[in-house]
């Protein structure tokens, strides 16, 4: 008892730790799961290990191979999680670059790290192409928290981000379908017998995940299961899918709730944000147990075996030729600068699925006599320990030195995706500012992005926008709902995390009537509030801007707008093309000769050059709400 609640309290304290000190979890959980097993055995009276994951017939949690039975589980509703964030529709907005990420830098990882381990360390092909397919994948639950402290170009985090997600389960199926090659051949020449097990693989792997995922997403959408029993009953039924698809073709559970994850990640269930939220909770918890006690089962004699310089040239293979030779020729004729692809190649920390499937195969494979299978798991974890170590510890400073660290954050959050946010947003879009709208109204977040916006439909209180790593180049919040209060939480709440170079939001019907109760925060006017602006958008939807001669025309044409409801200022566009946005207390603004008012509205006259410059007309369209 004392050993599990043991595990459970440094689990859930390592996963504290590595929040507080901005680290992935896995590095000390690895840590933890090593001091508590193998390197317990140094300094304990009789050699034990204070916790011992297997039943030795004294001591243990798992007796026979339960613990692998458990591990199996436990990835399977892991890679289930993973599986229902895939999104068909950001997938296919990523770009040719992932694709080959997670083709290309396979096949050259899978034959690059494969052949290094052959000659490196004299491990036969078999168990050499075993590890490559291992180590292929860079785990999401290891990439996010490293991004997430770095502000990173949108392209760099994003493509790092969508191929850590996809890779997973690419990764699981190459281990899979190379442990059965030798399992099924017993080290001999591959046979039809093989080949067969390849395709129940695939076959059983794909049928189960494909059909039960639409029957559980039926019985959701029909209300069949009531909404109580609503994340147990999946649990129950990802853990049913995963063992029955087994029982037909083996290892074949992890491709088929894989498939179930992506299948139902992509249908429209209402209940499928709380789902995630239930399955991620879960994913945290068994991560937490499961690495400690993957590590924990490790023994001193396995770890003597990488105690070696062997390890460190199998190592610095790995990371410095093969991982860059894969993103290099991944992204041939792509957008990617020189320096983005380098730190792209800088940044391939393993995972779970490494760390989980290792331990799990290196043991069935040593236990069914396969020369060289020890070397599996002590070999993976070198490489999962010692990628996710040197990527936490240099990231930052390596994206730094090769020049993909935004110094500025200018990219712009908006609160709120009405009709008149979908303007501004498209307007500021087209001026070369990265523009990402929040709104827990699906309709506006769809609206959105059928004009090219990034949106994102999420409370403005969740904690996922502060964790939400496609957000690290913002630096400017813009509250635009239709609730005061919301609009000033919203400030306080998340200042500190966008907002550094300014926080604002549209002034309140109290603050407007009152002229001297002007906020520092105020945005655009102080004139105009939510229904004003609203009202305008849907009766001018285009953005306008007109030339300035000096700071008294800009000033001259702010009094205007005030007196004027059909116009409503926005920002200051200087000579360079950058834009400023104009604080209710607008006089505040720099302005020279030459720079651009942009405002929402009616075109303003021109009546001479002498007080106004040349207007031209910026048209920004939007849908009404």
């Amino acid at each position: 008892m004392l050993e599990l609640a043991g595990i459970v309290i440094l689990g859930i304290l390592a996963q504290w730790v590595a929040w507080k000190f901005k680290i992935p979890a896995i590095l000390p959980l690895i840590l933890i799961g090593l001091c508590v097993g193998p390197i317990a055995t140094m300094f304990t009276d009789d050699g034990s290990k204070l916790i011992e994951p297997i039943w030795t017939g004294e001591s243990g949690l798992f007796p026979g191979e339960s613990l692998f039975y458990f591990v199996s589980l436990a990835i399977g509703i892991i890679l289930f999680e993973g599986g229902l964030t895939l999104k068909k529709g950001e997938i296919l907005n990523v770009g040719f670059v992932i694709v080959k990420l997670i083709t290309v830098a396979v096949i050259i990882t899978f034959i690059g790290a494969g052949i290094a381990a052959h000659y490196i360390f004299d491990l036969s092909w078999q168990i050499s192409f075993l590890f490559a397919s291992l180590i292929i994948v860079t785990g999401p639950t290891v990439i996010t928290p490293i991004l997430r402290n770095i502000p990173l170009k949108k392209d760099v985090s994003t493509i790092l981000k969508w191929e850590g997600i996809l890779i997973d389960p690419i990764g699981a199926l190459f281990a899979v379908l190379v442990f059965e090659f030798i399992s099924a051949g017993k080290g001999k020449e591959y046979t039809s017998t093989v080949l067969l097990e390849f395709g129940k693989i695939v076959l059983f792997g794909f049928t189960f995940g494909f059909t039960f995922a639409h029957a559980l997403a039926y019985s959701i959408k029909k209300n069949i299961i009531p909404h109580y029993l609503l994340n147990v009953l999946t649990l129950a039924a990802v853990l049913g899918v995963f063992v029955l698809s087994d029982q037909f073709a083996h290892e074949s559970g992890l491709l088929a709730v894989v498939v179930m994850g992506m299948v139902m990640g992509n249908i429209d269930l209402p209940n499928l944000k709380e789902l995630l939220y239930f399955k991620e909770s879960l994913s945290v918890l068994l991560i937490s147990i499961l690495f400690i006690l993957l590590a924990a089962n490790i023994n001193m004699e396995d770890l003597y075996l990488i105690f070696t310089s062997k390890a460190i040239w199998l190592f610095a293979v790995i990371v410095f030729v093969v991982r860059p030779l894969g993103v290099f020729i991944s992204s041939i004729n792509s957008s990617l600068k020189f320096n983005e692809k380098l730190f792209i190649s800088w940044v391939g920390p393993r995972g779970i699925v490494a760390a989980g499937i290792a331990s799990l195969f290196g043991i069935e494979l040593a236990n069914q006599g396969v020369e060289g299978a020890e070397y599996i798991t002590p070999l993976v974890f070198m490489i999962v320990l010692g990628t996710v170590l040197l990527n936490a510890t240099t990231a930052r400073l390596f994206a730094q030195l090769v020049g993909v660290f935004l110094k500025d954050s200018e990219g712009i959050l908006i609160i709120g995706a009405s009709s008149f946010s979908r303007i501004i947003g498209k307007y500021m879009e087209e001026n070369g500012r990265h523009v990402v709208l929040v709104d827990n109204n699906g309709m506006n977040v769809r609206k959105a992005k059928s004009m090219g916006l990034d949106a994102i439909e999420e409370n403005v209180y969740s904690e996922d926008l502060i964790n939400n790593i496609e957000l690290n180049d913002i630096g400017y919040l813009m509250a635009m709902t239709s609730n005061s209060e919301i609009n000033k939480n919203a400030i306080e709440k998340f200042r500190k995390h966008f907002g550094e170079n300014g926080s604002f939001r549209v002034v309140s019907p109290e603050e407007m009537q009152d002229p001297e109760n002007n906020p520092k925060e105020g945005l655009f006017s102080q004139t105009d509030d939510y229904v004003k602006l609203t009202n305008l958008a849907r009766k001018y939807s285009q953005v306008h801007e007109i030339t300035l001669n000096s700071k008294e025309h800009y000033e001259g044409l702010i009094e205007i707008s005030k007196t004027d409801p059909d116009i409503i200022p926005l920002f200051v566009k200087n000579n360079e093309g950058n834009l400023s946005i104009i604080p209710s207390n607008s006089k505040e603004v720099e302005i020279e000769e030459g720079f651009k008012l942009v405002y929402l509205g009616k075109q303003m006259e021109v009546e001479d050059n002498s007080n106004t410059g040349d207007a031209e007309d910026t048209k920004t369209n939007t849908e009404e709400d």
